[in-house]
């Protein structure tokens, strides 16, 4: 499999830190930063083998293989 670029949110949450994979919808968490986001693609590379076993693989190749991809972080009133 070719390498891909996704896109990781990690946040902190009571204590833990989750990361979640915005294009494919993994989550996953860790007691750091760093581990959460190892864990995360642990939990994605799983995600693309199973994917890939279940012959889904290329309905996710929009996603997997868009050469622009772009992030923005906005503030609005909660």
């Amino acid at each position: 499999m070719t390498k891909v670029r996704l896109t990781i949110l990690i946040w902190e949450e009571e204590g833990a830190y989750v990361s979640r994979c915005q294009e494919l919808e993994v989550a996953s968490c860790g007691d750091t930063p760093e581990e959460a986001l190892d864990n995360i693609r642990e939990a994605i590379e799983l995600y693309l083998e199973n994917a890939k076993e279940l012959g889904i693989l290329q309905d996710l190749e929009p996603i997997l293989k868009s050469p622009r991809k772009f992030t923005s972080v906005i503030e609005v009133e909660a």
